[in-house]
């Protein structure tokens, strides 16, 4: 996958756990149904749009099938804010396989142009401004891995066996979505757990 793709995740939500007007949710806005396409669970208790190792993963199939079928790297970005289908229809009407070539709706038209902004920003901060401070970075956050294949009927109380308190599992978890996880499936979730400093 080409590097510059993490841009899109900027591009799309800036890098925030957000819900767009059309219910597209996560640093990767998915739809429901794209996610459930991509092997990604969306319920009421579970979203995993909001997982962000899984919605990478997500993300970089869907990617990587666009690229199958448009061959371009400019297309496949523009097929993930339109679509692939919607893409795909208007280079059939249109009989243009470039992106610079072809009419697209403002924000596709746009789409490519501001990827690559953010990456020239994020690249070269301070040439626009943007004076970063070793304070203004975040500092890694240390966590475990707890394997859960059976329901939890109350999470706050989970997270407080494991010596945390509910407000820092779901800093590392927003993919559960309440404060229960029914799994009567026995589904393997791997749960973060957050080790304090």
């Amino acid at each position: 996958m080409p590097d510059d793709f993490k841009y899109l995740a900027l591009a799309e939500s800036g890098l925030s756990n957000v819900v767009s007007p059309s219910n597209a949710a996560g640093f990767w806005q998915f739809l429901p149904s794209t996610a459930k396409q991509y092997n990604l669970t969306v319920n009421a208790e579970v979203d995993e749009r909001y997982h962000l190792e899984k919605a990478t993963v997500a993300a970089c199939k869907y990617l990587k099938e666009a690229y199958a079928k448009f061959g371009s790297w400019n297309l496949v970005a523009a097929s993930y804010n339109m679509g692939i289908d919607g893409l795909q229809k208007q280079i059939d009407t249109q009989k243009q396989k470039n992106y610079f070539a072809l009419l697209l709706n403002d924000e596709t038209s746009r789409y490519v142009l501001r990827i690559l902004a953010l990456k020239e920003i994020a690249g070269n901060p301070s040439k626009y401004g943007f004076k970063l401070e070793n304070s203004d970075f975040y500092k890694p956050l240390k966590s475990r891995t707890f394997l859960v294949d059976s329901t939890i009927t109350d999470i706050a109380q989970f997270a407080i066996n494991q010596k945390i308190n509910y407000k820092q599992l779901k800093m590392l978890n927003p993919w559960l979505r309440q404060n229960t996880l029914t799994n009567k499936a026995k589904e393997k979730f791997e749960i973060k757990i957050l080790i304090p400093s």
